[in-house]
């Protein structure tokens, strides 16, 4: 067995309906001497844009000559580049050494009667344990899918950051939005120094109060647009601005909370002008063709819409609209906002936890992943417009030979 595939171990062989066990995530934390991070802990949470939260976060405190190791998930081309040290993927050497620092410690752990180590929840293990190898002095962690409920609680976090909450993975982590908002919002403890969010609907915002208050005696910091004092030339455009405005905001505070003082000037541009977000509006050409495609990691209506509007303010005209959504994301919302446009939708017949069963235009091309080549890409025009989750938007930037191992420069 590879090294690297002690990550998927036990998920690869859990039963239908069957979750992931935290409880003994917390017994390999403890086992490897990680449960204890040693360094100050940024955790992001939310529904949607956490990556972008949590990569201008990361890039803020870089800027402050942190020295910096961010987890996120998922990957976009490859499972190292879930572990980034000052913006950079670490190499496939060190992810396969510390697979096997897993598959042995985890292997020596008492048979679990249920649940299942989760992959995202071991590259967090892992990237506490490389942040320790390489002397980080600050740890940001992307929440997989919750908050109490994933295994980013096991860290304890200094600042945690609350991107956009709604009724994603309803019946998973909660019957509505708001108990689904308690649970992301519960990864704060009496420990957390700061709690700062976005803008959320009224139970969003009252859930997400009152469970800060419960668990830190604190308040809930609601940033507004232009929060960060960060110049906008120096954000992304569209829905992307907020959430890199709420990573640079938790960053200022978990700064301020270990008495670092806050950085400006020319470091600082030169930091957030190097970012890149790969799979967040991003522009590539099809290596060998005319062709361009905005690729965006939009799942809903909104989304769909905010990316088509930056396709407009480039193009005359979209070509053709390549999209990839699951069951449990807004389909009808997307299908209505692309209606009149010329689209492929995309299914991935590769992952067992993704569900194509939604119907959709019968003007709609309907395809799998193993039928769509770089060339059949480049074929449906010379502008594309690729949306969907964010693991075929990864999967269309490994197609096409993006370049996703670096996201800013230090």
């Amino acid at each position: 067995m590879e090294a690297a595939d002690a990550f998927y171990t036990e998920w690869r062989r859990h039963r239908p309906g069957e979750r992931r066990n935290v409880e003994r995530a917390g017994l390999l934390a403890d086992a490897l001497g990680a449960r204890v991070p040693g360094v100050p802990v940024l955790t992001v949470v939310g529904s949607k844009g956490k990556g972008t939260a949590a990569t201008y976060a990361s890039a803020y405190l870089a800027a402050n000559g942190r020295r910096v190791v961010t987890v996120t998930s998922p990957a976009l081309r490859g499972d190292a580049e879930r572990i980034r040290v000052d913006g950079v993927a670490i190499s496939e050497e060190e992810l396969g050494e510390l697979g096997r620092r897993l598959r042995d410690a985890s292997g020596a752990l008492p048979a679990a009667n249920e649940g299942y180590l989760s992959p995202s929840g071991l590259f967090t293990l892992a990237g506490l344990l490389h942040a320790r190898a390489v002397g980080s002095d600050i740890v940001v962690l992307e929440a997989g899918m919750g908050g109490v409920s994933d295994d980013v609680s096991l860290f304890t976090p200094a600042v945690v950051a609350i991107t956009e909450v709604f009724g994603e993975h309803l019946g998973v982590l909660g019957d509505t939005a708001a108990a689904i908002a308690a649970d992301k919002a519960g990864v704060a403890t009496a420990a957390t120094s700061a709690v700062v969010s976005l803008p959320q609907s009224p139970s969003v915002t009252a859930a997400i109060a009152a469970t800060v208050a419960a668990r830190t005696g604190g308040g809930v910091e609601v940033i507004a647009p232009g929060a960060s004092g960060v110049p906008d030339r120096l954000l992304p455009s569209g829905l992307g601005r907020m959430n890199a405005e709420l990573g640079c905001v938790a960053a200022r505070r978990l700064l301020g909370a270990t008495g670092r003082p806050d950085v400006s000037g020319d470091r600082l541009t030169r930091v957030l002008s190097s970012v890149t977000l790969p799979g967040r509006c991003s522009w590539h050409p099809v290596p060998g063709t005319g062709t361009m495609v905005l690729i965006d990691s939009a799942i809903d209506r909104t989304g769909a819409a905010a990316a088509l509007t930056e396709a407009y303010r480039h193009w005359s005209q979209v070509d053709h609209v390549v999209v990839c959504l699951p069951d449990h994301k807004d389909v009808p919302g997307v299908v209505a906002e692309l209606a009149g446009l010329p689209v492929t939708y995309v299914r991935m017949p590769d992952h067992r936890n993704l569900r194509f069963t939604r119907p959709v235009p019968a003007g709609w091309s309907v395809v799998d992943t193993t039928e769509l080549s770089r060339e059949r890409l480049a074929s449906l025009g010379t502008r594309i417009v690729v949306l969907g989750t964010v693991y075929f938007t990864g999967w269309v930037l490994d197609l096409i030979g993006a370049e996703t191992e670096r996201l800013f420069e230090a």
